[in-house]
């Protein structure tokens, strides 16, 4: 594990709420299994903005990946199962073995392999526990860009994607939510 990981975990654990959610959905137990996205990535810009940790803001965004279960169905079930157990917390779950369709991409082989696929850079960061209280981090793109606190489109939104990125960017209003940021 990298120090990155490791200062990632740390302030995971230090923070009460995400680390009862990691708890939660490992006892899913689900194949592949991660909370992602903005679940990570705003409790470090929030750490490196010197501020206490904000609530999960939206969405808690599950991702896990069977190829056999492809139903979307399974996703809702899932979440109903997570909301049962924490009805606090805005569930999304969704099994990346299908996303690549919507996205308009190949196949992906595993949830991590999805996340090379997300918008931003900073965002494709996921953790999961495992074991007892393990934590481990998923980052296929770094995590370079989420600590130096720089917003860069993954390659598909170069260019080709642009114009998604950019709305996020209008939308998630980062830029003046995390003053230090810097958009590449």
């Amino acid at each position: 594990m990298g120090a990155a990981e490791a200062e990632i975990i740390s302030i995971l654990r230090a923070d009460r709420r995400r680390w009862h959610l990691l708890g939660v959905v490992a006892a899913l137990d689900l194949p592949d299994c991660w909370i992602g996205a903005g679940f990570i990535r705003n409790a470090i810009w929030d750490h490196l903005h010197q501020r206490p940790p904000s609530p999960p803001n939206g969405d808690v965004d599950v991702i896990w990946y069977d190829s056999d279960r492809t139903d979307p169905a399974l996703d809702r079930l899932h979440a109903t199962r997570l909301a049962a157990i924490e009805p606090s917390a805005l569930w999304s779950v969704k099994n990346q073995a299908r996303m690549h369709i919507r996205n308009g991409d190949p196949p992906y082989v595993s949830a991590v392999d999805a996340m090379r696929h997300w918008p931003e850079t900073a965002t494709a960061v996921a953790a999961r526990h495992y074991g007892a209280g393990l934590c481990e981090v998923a980052a296929p793109l770094g995590t370079g860009d989420l600590f130096g606190l720089i917003l860069r489109p993954t390659a598909n939104f170069v260019d080709l994607k642009r114009d998604v990125y950019d709305e996020r960017l209008r939308s998630k209003k980062w830029l003046e939510l995390w003053p230090l940021l810097r958009d590449a």
